[in-house]
């Protein structure tokens, strides 16, 4: 049997360690082609999750919910907006994820002078030398790669932002009135840094929504930060070991997408997203009071969509309400825009997702 069609988003020196399981095809090659076998791939995810967080905390020491969560985003084609200060290893997580999946990675230090070509790629003008005819070759900007970390997003202007917008939405890159693909699977995860706001730009709502998470990236705690210590000043690095591919990881986002969602689960997701609208009549009190806007309807999409991805990560064939509000903090607290009242009273999108979760109980 297969899963229920469903629907996406538009658009130190120790011994060597055994190689690990091919995952996410199944036996004998492609499993899609086998009765059962979406249901076989579920499992395999669940292995593979596992194979990956083993590899991945070889250079990353705690994080356990913000590797949960980016793995999520992964499995669901979003993208991530970590904000976190300084020296918390967000970059470092990010390529390491990359070369555990053995994806392209490329980063962008985004700064005031960035311009949108410096990212997509320019035109230059060649000349071929038998026939000396002159014409315009189109050069891939960094953004054509699997992975692109965009650091310190919001040290650049709207305009050079919104070079990332059409690259989110539809996977490709419009120039001079020519359109081209991006690489499959593409993911852009942007860091920030919530401490220095002097001389940033902060990123408009319509960036802001391409966002399927924003995860916040914490201290760790004071055992953790002694092994990072202890791990990062000595000579020894472990080797990281690949455990998926691109094709492999694209067959895996397909699996997410027909996972079925029951018609309550879906109706949970658009409930909680109507809830942070203060226009909405069955907004909580605190809603109407401290929010200016209200999240979109792509909340409810990634609602449903991270939570099949979080559904299939654990090796369930079904996602469910309490993966819906499990995600909701993330999917919804760069959504929320809050007014002048809810400044003066600090209270925070956080803490209004919180009430939501409170007043919009599980059925």
């Amino acid at each position: 049997m297969s899963l229920e069609q469903g629907s996406g988003l538009p658009d130190a020196a120790v011994m060597p360690e055994a190689p690990p399981r091919p995952v996410g095809t199944g036996q004998g090659g492609n499993g899609a082609d086998r009765p059962g076998s979406d249901i076989e791939a579920v499992q395999e995810v669940a292995r593979a999750r596992e194979q990956i967080l083993a590899q991945v905390r070889k250079r990353i020491v705690g994080q356990d919910e913000v590797l949960e969560q980016l793995l999520v985003a992964m499995f669901a084609r979003g993208h991530v907006l970590f904000v976190g200060v300084p020296g918390l290893a967000k970059t470092l997580l990010i390529s390491t994820l990359a070369a555990v999946l053995e994806l392209d990675f490329k980063r962008i230090q985004f700064t005031p002078d960035l311009m949108p070509s410096d990212i997509t790629g320019t035109e230059i003008l060649e000349e071929d030398q038998s026939t000396r005819r002159r014409s315009f070759r189109f050069v891939n900007g960094p953004i054509f790669c699997n992975i692109l970390l965009a650091d310190e997003i919001n040290r650049t202007p709207p305009k050079t932002q919104a070079a990332l917008l059409q690259s989110m939405q539809e996977y490709r890159v419009t120039s001079a009135g020519q359109t081209f693909p991006l690489p499959l699977p593409f993911h852009v995860f942007a860091t920030q840094n919530p401490i220095e706001q002097e001389g940033t730009y902060p990123l408009p709502e319509a960036q802001l929504d391409r966002f399927m998470f924003q995860v916040d990236v914490g201290y760790p705690s004071e055992q953790e930060e002694v092994e990072i210590v202890r791990c990062t000043t000595g000579a020894y690095q472990q080797p990281i070991q690949q455990i998926l591919g691109p094709a492999q990881l694209l067959q895996l986002q397909e699996l997410v997408l027909r996972v079925p969602a029951p018609e309550y689960v879906v109706q949970h997701a658009v409930q909680l997203a109507r809830a942070t609208r203060p226009g909405f009549g069955a907004a909580p009190a605190a809603v109407k009071e401290y929010v200016a806007w209200g999240a979109g309807p792509r909340a409810g999409q990634y609602l449903v969509l991270g939570a099949k991805a979080r559904a299939v990560l654990q090796g369930r064939t079904t996602a469910t309400v309490d993966d819906v509000r499990a995600l909701a903090l993330p999917v919804l607290r760069h959504r929320i825009i809050t007014n002048f009242h809810a400044e003066a009273e600090r209270v925070s999108a956080t803490d209004l997702v919180a009430t939501v979760l409170q007043e919009v109980l599980a059925s």
